[in-house]
C-alpha cells in the first residue's frame, strides 16, 4: 500500500529535480511530525537492544513523535545500553528518563522492558525476535521491530501466529525494511506495477557490499557470552548475510511481485576467505535463483568479500524494458524511459517510524509484521538452498518446522546450540551433505 505521505508522481518528480532527498525528508518529517503531535499524553519508549540499529532506531522514534519519551533499557552489555544512552541524550536533550533501575541486562530483562512502557523497539540479534515480540504483544503493547524477524521456520511461525493476535488486539507493529517508506521506492514500484516495463520476466537482487570483521574470544567470558557477543557469524543468531542484510533486496522483489514470495529455492554458496574462528558458521558469498508461482525468476547474489565490486540494488526486466533502482539513481527503458537521481539517499530509516506512530496516535491499522515474516522467510528458503545444495520449495521449508534458537536460555552458562572444535571452529554446512532443513544442536 502506498505510504499516505508519498508525493504523487508528477509532484515528486518535480521536487526531485530541485530539492535533495534530504531536503525532502525534512519536509515530509515536518508535515509529518505536526500529525503525529496531534494525539494527547506521553507515550513511553521501551529499547531491547541497544547496539547501533538500536540507539538508531530510539533516535529516529523520539524525532518522529514529540510525545515520545525512552523510559526503560535493556542489552545483555551494561556498556553498550550506557554508550547508548548517553548518545542519546545528547541527540535528543530531555526526552530521555531512563533511571538505573530501569537499564536490564539479564535474559529476561526485556520482559520488565516491555511491562515500563507503551512502545517497545525490539533490536537485538535476530535470532531473539520471535520471543520478544511474541511477550511484547501478550503484554498488549506497540512494537517496531527491526529486520529480520527470524533465523529460522520456527521463528517464522511465531511471528505470523504473534502478528494475528496483535491485530486482534489493535496493537500497532512496524518492521524496519525502510525502502518500503522511501518516496522514491514507493513511487517506481507503483510504476513497475503499473505496467511501466510490461510483464516482469526476471528480477535481479543485489547485497554485494563490505564484510564486518568478527570478533575474537575474550577471556573469561562463556560460550553462549561470546556467541551473542559475535551475533553476525552465528547462523542461529543472524540468519547468514543472506537472511540477515540481503532481506531488504529480496522484499523489495517480493513487493515488485504484489507482495507474492517465491515458492522454490535453488543456489550455491559457500565461505572463500572466512576460515578463522572468529568468523563462525556463515558464508561469505550466496547466489539463489528463486521462482515465483506465475515462473518469473529472480535471481539474487549476496557476497561479503574484500576487494569485490559492490553493488547493492534491484533491477527487473519486463517484456516492455527494464527498471534499475540503484542507490542514489532510478531508471526505465523502453517506451516509458525515465530517469530520477538523487543528490544523496532518502533517509528510509527515519521515514519508517512516521506512519507507526501515526497510526498509534490516531488509532489506524497498522501491521507490517506478516510482510516482514514472508520477506525473512524468502531468505531462510535461499539459505536452504545453499547450504544443502538441494532445490527447497516453499511448501516444505514450512512444514519442516526448522528450530535453530534454544527456548531455554537464561543466562550466559546456559549451553550455547553450537560448540566449537580442539581448534575453536565451529559447525560450517557444506552442499551435498548437509539436510536442507538441518538444525545445529
Amino acid at each position: 500500500m502506498k505510504s499516505p505521505y508519498a508525493s504523487t508522481r508528477r509532484e515528486f518528480l518535480e521536487r526531485s529535480g530541485t530539492l535533495s532527498a534530504a531536503s525532502l525528508t525534512l519536509a515530509l518529517a515536518s508535515e509529518m511530525s505536526a500529525h503525529a503531535a496531534n494525539g494527547s499524553g506521553e507515550l513511553k519508549l521501551g529499547l531491547v537492544g541497544c547496539g547501533g540499529r538500536g540507539a538508531g532506531a530510539a533516535n529516529q522514534a523520539l524525532t518522529a513523535d514529540d510525545g515520545l519519551k525512552l523510559f526503560s533499557m535493556c542489552d545483555v552489555n551494561r556498556e553498550t545500553m550506557d554508550t547508548a544512552a548517553d548518545i542519546l541524550e545528547k541527540q535528543k536533550p530531555g526526552r530521555l528518563n531512563v533511571s538505573p533501575e530501569r537499564r536490564y541486562r539479564d535474559f529476561d530483562g526485556f520482559k520488565r522492558v516491555i511491562a515500563d512502557c507503551d512502545v517497545i523497539i525490539l533490536a537485538t540479534s535476530p535470532g531473539f525476535r520471535p520471543q520478544h515480540f511474541e511477550e511484547a504483544v501478550a503484554q498488549g503493547k506497540h512494537v517496531f521491530m527491526e529486520k529480520p524477524v527470524a533465523t529460522d521456520v520456527a521463528g517464522i511461525k511465531r511471528v505470523l501466529e504473534t502478528a494475528k493476535i496483535a491485530k486482534a488486539k489493535n496493537l500497532k507493529v512496524g518492521v524496519g525494511l525502510q525502502r518500503r517508506h522511501q518516496p522514491g521506492y514507493q513511487e517506481w514500484l507503483k510504476r513497475i506495477q503499473d505496467g511501466a516495463i510490461g510483464d516482469l520476466i526476471t528480477i535481479r537482487a543485489l547485497w554485494n557490499g563490505s564484510s564486518r570483521p568478527g570478533k575474537p574470544r575474550l577471556e573469561g567470558e562463556s560460550e553462549l557470552e561470546y556467541q551473542i557477543r559475535n551475533w553476525y557469524y552465528f547462523t542461529w543468531l543472524s540468519g547468514d548475510h543472506n537472511v540477515e542484510q540481503h532481506v531488504h533486496n529480496l522484499d523489495v522483489a517480493n513487493w515488485m511481485m504484489g507482495d507474492r514470495h517465491p515458492v522454490v529455492a535453488r543456489g550455491m554458496g559457500g565461505r572463500e576467505v572466512r576460515n578463522a574462528p572468529e568468523n563462525g558458521q556463515i558464508y561469505d558469498h550466496h547466489f539463489v535463483e528463486y521462482e515465483y508461482a506465475d515462473g518469473t525468476l529472480l535471481y539474487s547474489q549476496a557476497r561479503q568479500i574484500p576487494g569485490c565490486a559492490r553493488d547493492i540494488s534491484e533491477s527487473a526486466v519486463g517484456t516492455l524494458g527494464r527498471a534499475n533502482l540503484m542507490q542514489r539513481e532510478f531508471t526505465l527503458s523502453g517506451p516509458n524511459a525515465d530517469t530520477m537521481r538523487f543528490r544523496q539517499n532518502e533517509d528510509g530509516h527515519q521515514l519508517e517510524h512516521y506512519p507507526l506512530f501515526k497510526a498509534i496516535r490516531e488509532n489506524l491499522d497498522y501491521n507490517e509484521a506478516e510482510r516482514g515474516a514472508m520477506a525473512t522467510m524468502t531468505g531462510i528458503l535461499g539459505r536452504m538452498a545453499n547450504y544443502s545444495g538441494q532445490e527447497v520449495r516453499w511448501d516444505d521449508a514450512m512444514a519442516s518446522n526448522q528450530t535453530l534458537v534454544p527456548t531455554d536460555l537464561v543466562d550466559f552458562t546456559s549451553p550455547a546450540p553450537v560448540l566449537p572444535d580442539d581448534e575453536g571452529r565451529y559447525p560450517v554446512a557444506v552442499p551435498g551433505a548437509t539436510d536442507p532443513f538441518a538444525v545445529w544442536y
